[in-house]
């Protein structure tokens, strides 16, 4: 599988594919992972990628010229055994629907990925409207630009790829408290010794009952986070 980055901060994915789990996978040849300037594809000499909004207003916005020449590029570079691949452009917006493991369960399915991240104040809207698949946010909050929710992306999914996980139990692994050594653990808290203790039933032994604990303290998704609309197919 392959993720294609645009973005005008390359730089700022270094540390986080040259590490532990991602790094491995692309070291494995279970994914690729490509980071492009977004600047490359700027026609002035000056490389500018953004420009006044339309109608006034604070700060810059990207413009639709050098993202759609980025995307043509990567669509017409990418290279796969299926005649037809299949491939999803996304665009990164706090106006996005919510991204959920359900739609990294869908995702993966792709042989491409083309990830847009903007900054800013925005991107054109005409690449939501016209150039994207999907519109995706990670959270009811505004970041300075996509970049974050980009690797959000690529961790989730990349853990659904078999090989990714070394261990099938860890890739989707369940939302319940998890305790480790030592039993007790005490804080001072004034005058006072207070005791951090782990629940009895998991140091019981009794393989029946902690499972029975783990099922009745895992977080369940609700309906909206299991389901999630998407714009279009293609």
């Amino acid at each position: 599988m392959i993720f294609d980055i645009i973005t005008i901060f390359p730089k700022i994915f270094d540390g986080f594919l040259t590490e532990s789990l991602l790094a491995r996978a692309q070291k494995k040849g279970l994914i690729k992972i490509r980071v492009h300037n977004l600047r490359d594809w700027a026609k002035n000499k000056h490389r500018t990628v953004d420009d006044k909004p339309f109608g006034g207003g604070p700060g810059m916005v990207l413009k639709i010229e050098p993202i759609y020449k980025a995307v043509q590029y990567l669509k017409s570079k990418f290279k796969s055994q299926n005649l037809k691949p299949r491939r999803r452009v996304i665009l990164f917006s706090p106006r996005g629907k919510k991204f959920t493991q359900a739609d990294a369960k869908r995702l993966v399915k792709y042989d491409q990925l083309i990830l847009i991240c903007g900054r800013y104040e925005g991107v054109d809207e005409r690449v939501a409207e016209y150039l994207a698949d999907e519109v995706i946010s990670i959270g009811d909050y505004v970041l300075s630009g996509g970049e974050i929710p980009a690797m959000v992306i690529l961790e989730t999914i990349s853990r659904l790829i078999p090989g990714v996980v070394s261990k099938k139990e860890s890739v989707e692994k369940l939302d319940f408290p998890q305790y480790t050594r030592p039993e007790v653990f005490e804080i001072k808290e004034g005058k006072k010794i207070k005791k951090l203790t782990v629940p009895k039933v998991l140091l019981s032994g009794n393989h029946q009952k902690i499972a029975e604990w783990r099922k009745s303290h895992t977080r369940q998704l609700t309906s909206k986070e299991q389901k999630s609309p998407v714009k279009k197919e293609g």
